[in-house]
C-alpha cells in the first residue's frame, strides 16, 4: 500500500526501511516536517542508504530523541545482488534493534555483518567497500584498454586476469557487460561519484591520506560532470576507451 509521506509510513509500520539517493534526502525523510520521526507506530528505522557517517549520526540522534532506534545497514551487491537476494549487509545499531531486524535483513542478503552498536560504523564499512571498487574499476578499464590498444584480444585478457592475481569483482562480474557492449550493470556514475566523495571526506576527517583513490576520484568526477552522471557505471569504460583510442570489445561480439 502506498502512503503519502514518510510520516504516514511510520504511522502504519513499526519498522521502516529507507533506501535513498543521498544524505540530504535521508535526513528529510527521517527528520523533516513529514519525516518518520513524527510517526506513531515506528520503533526502528533501518537506513540502507549510503550517506556517510555524519548524516547517519545526525539521523540516529534525532530519532533517539523520540525513542526510535536507528540501525545503520548499508548494502552492497548492486541490483544483481538485490534481485538474487545475495546482498551483503553492514549493520550497526543497538543490539535489541539489530536482533529485531535480523529476520528481515536475512531475507535481503546472504551475508550479514554486525560492525558495532554505533550508527555510522556501517557507513564507514560501506565507504571502504565502494572506494575499493571505484579504484578497481578505474584501474581495470585503463589496463585493459592499454592491452586492447596493443592488439590483445579483450576476451582472452579477461580470462588471463581472472586466472591470475589481477582478478577482482570488476573483472569477474562486471567485465561481461563491457565485453558484450551492454553497459548495464545497474548503478549510475553519479552514485559512485557521490560515494567516493563521501569516502574521501571520511578519510580527511580521520587524517588518512588517500593518494591513489584521490586519482580515481578525479576520473569519476570528470565523468559525472561531462554528461555521464546518469549513465551506468560500466559506461566509464567508454570514457577510458575514447582516450586510449581502443575498445575493450570481445572479438566474438564484433559485427
Amino acid at each position: 500500500m502506498a502512503h503519502g509521506s514518510p510520516k504516514a509510513v511510520a504511522d502504519a509500520a513499526a519498522i521502516v526501511f529507507a533506501c535513498l539517493p543521498d544524505g540530504a534526502v535521508s535526513e528529510r525523510v527521517a527528520l523533516g516536517p513529514e519525516g518518520v520521526v513524527h510517526g506513531g507506530a515506528i520503533r526502528i528505522h533501518a537506513e540502507t542508504s549510503t550517506i556517510g557517517r555524519p548524516a547517519a549520526e545526525r539521523i540516529a540522534k534525532g530519532l533517539a530523541a523520540r525513542g526510535i532506534a536507528m540501525v545503520d545497514t548499508p548494502i552492497s551487491g548492486g541490483p544483481p545482488g538485490a534481485r538474487a537476494g545475495t546482498l551483503a549487509l553492514m549493520v550497526a545499531g543497538p543490539p535489541e534493534a539489530v536482533a529485531a531486524l535480523r529476520p528481515f535483513l536475512e531475507r535481503l542478503g546472504r551475508r550479514l555483518f554486525v560492525l558495532g552498536e554505533a550508527p555510522g560504523q556501517g557507513q564507514v564499512m560501506k565507504l571502504v567497500n565502494n572506494l575499493l571498487i571505484a579504484a578497481n574499476m578505474a584501474s581495470a578499464f585503463e589496463a585493459l584498454a592499454m592491452g586492447a590498444k596493443a592488439g590483445l584480444d579483450p576476451d582472452t585478457m579477461v580470462e588471463v586476469v581472472n586466472a591470475g592475481t589481477g582478478r577482482s569483482f570488476v573483472t569477474t562480474d562486471m567485465m561481461p557487460a563491457v565485453l558484450d557492449r551492454r553497459f548495464g550493470f545497474g548503478a549510475t556514475i553519479a552514485v559512485v561519484d557521490k560515494d567516493v566523495r563521501l569516502g574521501l571526506e571520511e578519510a580527511a576527517a580521520l587524517g588518512v591520506p588517500m593518494w591513489v583513490i584521490e586519482q580515481a576520484a578525479r576520473l569519476w568526477r570528470f565523468a559525472a560532470t561531462q554528461g555521464m552522471a546518469g549513465d551506468d557505471i560500466s559506461e566509464l569504460a567508454r570514457l577510458v576507451e575514447g582516450w586510449a583510442g581502443a575498445e575493450i570489445r570481445g572479438r566474438r561480439r564484433e559485427g
